[in-house]
């Protein structure tokens, strides 16, 4: 049995990438095993995954990294590898013991798809397309009549990057928005948000719950991908939510802004559309002629 160690110590968003590495693995040597190095932020979310055999919680404090070198050092792994260009990854692996180590610097030009297919290439495995259904084994549904808006943040200007595009409707554009999309597709629509609902939502509840369209919030994130995974469509603005609908192929329309290179994480996305970020009126209309 090989031992392999692998550092995300950042966001969900960010292993789910490393999810298509760790299946990647598991389908070239099946008797692998696999140790993952996490953080607070990911950490509950991964213990749920069973590719990935222990994973361990980083705290980002020099006990906690003292700790877990004494605990590591204690295997040996065919190999380590860093995929999340941490300091504190880097410096905790100076003191294993490893056949090969191979760190990722997040600077790179190459896609993330590609970065994957190279450490395979690195460790004489080769790629496999199934290793995008990260998700398989994880949740088990098929996908339903709901058309799903992750309206999180990113749609608020205040709560954003303030460089990219403002695309924050009001109250009224966003109800004639949800209506015009619920009433073309005919489906229920979901409406999702992360842990803090935007106040926009809270204040247009009562307007449309009765238009068979039904706003959650204060889901955590497997709460969301479940709803993800029964979703028909999603529309939201780039995250990984975004990542959940490419592992189970579900159809998204991707809100992005011109000014980032988003085809590094992107390029492995299937049934994929995206559109820029614009003002909320002509964005509505450009989302309604994609579905």
């Amino acid at each position: 049995m090989n031992n392999y160690l692998i550092f995300r110590t950042d966001r969900i968003g960010d292993f789910l990438v490393s999810a298509i590495l760790i299946k990647s693995i598991k389908i070239n040597d099946p008797l692998s095993r696999i140790t993952l190095i996490a953080s607070n932020k990911n950490f509950s979310y991964i213990k749920k995954f069973q590719s990935v055999d222990e994973v361990i919680k980083l705290d980002n404090n020099f006990l906690s990294k003292v700790k877990l070198i004494l605990k590591l050092r204690k295997g040996y792994f065919k190999n380590v590898i860093i995929h999340d260009d941490k300091k504190r990854s880097k410096f905790i692996s100076q003191f294993l013991k490893y056949k090969t180590k191979i760190i990722i610097e997040n600077q790179n030009k190459f896609s993330h798809i590609e970065v994957i297919k190279n450490i395979l290439k690195r460790i004489n495995f080769t790629f496999h397309n199934d290793s995008l259904n990260i998700l398989k084994d994880k949740i088990t549904s098929n996908p339903n009549q709901i058309i799903q808006i992750h309206f999180d943040e990113k749609w608020i200007y205040k709560d954003y990057i303030k460089s990219f595009i403002n695309i924050e409707p009001t109250s009224d554009k966003l109800i004639k928005f949800l209506l015009d999309l619920q009433n073309k597709t005919k489906k229920k629509l979901i409406v999702t948000s992360g842990h803090k609902i935007p106040d926009i939502l809270r204040k247009i509840s009562s307007q449309i719950n009765k238009a068979n369209i039904k706003i959650y919030d204060n889901l955590d994130f497997s709460e969301l991908e479940g709803i993800t995974s029964k979703s028909e469509i999603l529309i939201s603005c780039h995250g990984a939510i975004s990542h959940v609908a490419a592992a189970f192929n579900i159809k998204q329309i991707d809100i992005i802004d011109k000014s980032y290179n988003y085809n590094r994480w992107t390029e492995h996305f299937r049934n994929y559309n995206y559109l820029y970020r614009e003002k909320f009126d002509i964005l509505a209309n450009k989302i309604l002629e994609k579905l």
